[in-house]
């Protein structure tokens, strides 16, 4: 498989990450560590994870999915064919959040020891924090990359004129500066990224590993009407967001692309991602070895200029219905 350079890092990653929120959640231990396997074994490396997933659900305190990695990682003995991701700073519980250099500190010590292993891959600060001085929080990440305990770092939801006064804080003091970009981009979640934050990317050299590739499982085509909000736990958030006249014509265009190729909508949504120049890695989960098989065929999938030009018109924001 063909790696690619997660900006300057050094780190070389697969064209696809896999999504860890799912793990301790929608899947139990067994079948997280047979996903985790079949991932490795397609020859994908690239594992993102946070520590706050999943704390959503009921009873769950944070660390449910890096703990189950850790696991994984302790008896599968594949640590070293993984580039291993997480986050810190949304709340894990009163006191614990944000990005001071204190909590910096603590956060990564308890990623480590669920993770069972004595480094990050790539540390990415989940949120923005502005009520910490980006310098510090910078000096606080050189400190964990000179001890070893981190690799690279990254930034998650942050809006393009504070990623730019992060990476000149960094760059004018000689600090380690954040190497990826990890914000939401899909076919149809377009504007943001592309307005302010792709330009930016493109220009200081940061790779962007995306979230909700899939639109929340809507770009698979799973969802088409009201009544398939059922499907799922998620179902009637994904359909009031992207059910709409634009929502189904992007399908629409899906459907017609798919179908030559041999291929799902969602296969088709995930390679005209990875086909963009400023994408490193769209992130992307699978809950069943069908889907994970399904994710590294869209991977292998080329899309060519014209079939790009159509999903392009379809799903730009202005498109008319």
């Amino acid at each position: 498989m063909q790696l690619r350079p997660l900006g300057r890092s050094g780190l070389q990653v697969s064209p696809l990450a896999f999504g860890g929120n799912v793990f301790g959640w929608t899947v139990d231990e067994a079948l997280s560590f047979r996903l985790l396997d079949a991932w490795v074994d397609a020859g994908f490396n690239f594992v993102d994870t946070a520590d706050v997933y999943s704390i959503w659900v009921p009873g769950h305190v944070g660390g449910e999915s890096e703990t189950l990695i850790g696991k994984w990682l302790q008896q599968s003995g594949k640590r070293n064919r993984i580039v291993l991701a997480t986050k810190l700073g949304k709340p894990m519980g009163e006191g614990k959040k944000g990005l001071s250099p204190a909590y910096v500190r603590a956060a990564v010590e308890a990623s480590l020891k669920r993770l069972k292993t004595d480094h990050i891959d790539l540390y990415q600060s989940h949120d923005d924090d502005a009520d910490t001085p980006l310098l510090e929080t910078s000096q606080a990440f050189a400190e964990l990359i000179k001890a070893g305990k981190v690799r690279a770092i990254g930034a998650s939801n942050f809006t393009a004129p504070r990623l730019a006064e992060a990476l000149d804080v960094a760059e004018k003091n000689g600090l380690p500066r954040y190497e990826s970009l990890q914000p939401l981009y899909n076919l149809y979640d377009r504007a943001v990224y592309e307005d302010a934050l792709e330009p930016l990317c493109k220009e200081r050299g940061v790779g962007v590993i995306n979230f909700y590739a899939l639109a929340a499982g809507f770009l698979t085509g799973k969802y088409r009407s009201a009544a398939d909000a059922e499907k799922s736990a998620r179902g009637a958030t994904t359909t009031k967001k992207y059910l709409n006249a634009r929502g189904l014509r992007i399908l629409d265009a899906l459907d017609k692309a798919a179908k030559p190729l041999g291929a799902t909508p969602g296969q088709v949504a995930l390679a005209w991602q990875i086909a963009r120049p400023s994408v490193t890695a769209p992130i992307a989960s699978a809950t069943s070895i069908q889907q994970l098989n399904e994710l590294v065929a869209a991977a292998e999938l080329k899309l060519d200029a014209a079939t790009i030009a159509a999903l392009d018109t379809a799903s730009a924001e202005t498109a008319q219905a």
